[in-house]
């Protein structure tokens, strides 16, 4: 889901020389060693159940997250919690059957879907076959802004289909734009510097018009057949937009102070093509086995509670963490003292990325967390690298938000560098993830090596902070919100989907 840099903490954890977290947990109870590989892998296996009994996903809006949601809640009610199902409507979207897209002139030609184009997220249905126009084409090998202002439309022949680069502004803005100037359809082809490979982004809502986003190859070429005049395109779509009902599951300790909350969260939906066993099933039941033993923390290791949370629709744009987020008021904002966020814990070429607060868009207190996590992997001899608060989890609406934020994950569909190979074993040159968002997300995706230590790092985080969030944020939050909120930047990605 996100690329890694080495850097400064990453030498240091390779080396085994970080220094202790002045946070440290008590030795006893120590809830890494409550929490085994076991109560982990007990969760997956029914997660896998559930999916391969609900037509193989557990995606929100269908019914192997409705079962997924009530399994979280039966455990959380065995485990003494008294857990809240949070309802919420979401843009349900589903592909009925493969996109079509193709030049009927000056050629016939028919790109191949997934390896030359792919349909939008939340693209409209159609069948256009029309002239197409280039819409503002930038200067070569540059990103440029085409689509992004409505005068880029000013000579636009209505009815065409068209042909714009990505770059400058949101994939929504671009279609909104063509729509408005009388597209039929849009092609919003990848820019040219990065990886030529399809776009596969999302429009964030249902749009009413048929969107592809072919590579830059084939976009840059149809570019040079239309301004010579006499390109014909076809676009075929055949897509679901609905209004559908999810929810997120949350639970909390009973001991600690209400008014210093640390929310533990994971997103429990999985993409439509696989199970998720992965993407997240790891960050849910690593997260369902610590929620189960942190009792055994006592009002001593309680200081402050622990507000554990299973996110819904997190592959839709992180839509169950927005909701929950912008559903608090300002008062009860301001009560949460951090995010811990696991996204995505045992990818099987995976690397022990740790969210990099000390980015300077984070709020401040997020360079805390990635010292507590690190510090702890760094006093066990195991490596870390930082992981780019990018947008991709469900970090972001807090962030947003201004509050603190941190945690762990392994890598999704990224390359796995010669030096992270070194560091952590596997393959270099080969995604973290080749099961990211796939049918083969499976029990049999599972690092299990990284699960197991991965977990320890969550549970150890989830009982320092428990215990004290001196670190983070004072401990000061009796009179409201004691953090400066870094000037936002735009997100490249909103869940596992890029939005520009």
């Amino acid at each position: 889901m996100r690329k890694f840099a080495i850097g400064a903490a990453a030498a240091l954890a390779a080396t085994g020389l970080a220094v202790p977290s002045a946070n440290a947990a008590p030795a006893s109870p120590d809830l890494a060693k409550l929490v085994t590989a076991k109560d982990i892998k007990r969760h997956l296996r029914n997660l896998q159940t559930i999916a391969d009994h609900n037509g193989g996903n557990r995606a929100a809006g269908q019914a192997g997250f409705t079962v997924s949601t009530r399994y979280v809640v039966s455990e959380l009610k065995k485990a003494g919690y008294t857990p809240t199902v949070q309802n919420f409507d979401f843009d349900y979207f589903q592909e009925k059957s493969p996109a079509t897209f193709g030049q009927t002139a000056p050629n016939k030609v028919d790109y191949k879907n997934g390896d030359e184009f792919t349909s939008y997220q939340y693209s409209g249905s159609g069948d256009v076959t029309a002239d197409a126009a280039a819409v503002d084409t930038p200067a070569p090998n540059t990103d440029g802004d085409s689509g992004c202002q409505t005068e880029d439309f000013a000579s636009f022949p209505k009815g065409a289909i068209a042909l714009i680069q990505r770059g400058g502004c949101d994939f929504a803005v671009k279609a909104a734009n063509a729509k408005t100037a009388g597209a039929t359809a849009v092609v919003i082809y990848q820019k040219p510097t990065v990886a030529d490979s399809p776009v596969g982004g999302t429009l964030g809502g249902p749009a009413t018009l048929p969107v592809v986003g072919p590579t830059y190859k084939v976009g840059s070429d149809l570019v040079k057949l239309a301004k010579a005049g006499g390109l014909k395109l076809h676009v075929k779509t055949d897509t679901l937009n609905e209004k559908r009902t999810t929810n997120n599951v949350i639970a909390e300790t009973k001991s600690g102070r209400s008014d210093n909350v640390v929310v533990v969260g994971a997103h429990l939906d999985s993409v439509e093509a696989g199970p998720g066993i992965n993407d997240n099933g790891s960050g849910t039941s690593t997260l369902l086995a610590v929620a189960q033993k942190a009792s055994k923390l006592g009002k001593k290791g309680l200081q402050n509670k622990v507000r554990f949370a299973w996110w819904g629709a997190e592959e839709e744009g992180l839509l169950g963490a927005e909701h929950y987020v912008t559903s608090l008021s300002a008062g009860d904002r301001a009560k949460i003292a951090l995010n811990l966020n696991f996204d995505m814990t045992a990818s099987p070429n995976g690397v022990r990325g740790v969210y990099n607060g000390s980015d300077p868009t984070a709020p401040h207190g997020s360079a805390a967390i990635q010292k507590v996590i690190n510090d702890y992997f760094g006093g066990r001899r195991l490596p870390t690298v930082p992981s780019d608060f990018n947008g991709r989890s469900d970090y972001g609406p807090f962030l947003e938000a201004g509050i603190p934020a941190g945690g762990i994950d392994t890598g999704a569909e990224g390359i796995k560098t010669a030096e992270e190979a070194k560091l952590f074993g596997g393959e270099a040159g080969k995604p973290y993830d080749g099961c990211y968002h796939a049918k083969c997300d499976r029990l049999t995706n599972i690092n299990w090596n990284l699960l197991d230590t991965n977990a320890d790092g969550v549970a150890f985080a989830v009982q320092s902070f428990a215990k004290s969030t001196l670190p983070v944020n004072g401990e000061a939050l009796r009179t409201g919100r004691a953090f400066a909120k870094p000037a936002p930047t735009a997100p490249l990605y909103r869940g596992g989907h890029l939005v520009r």
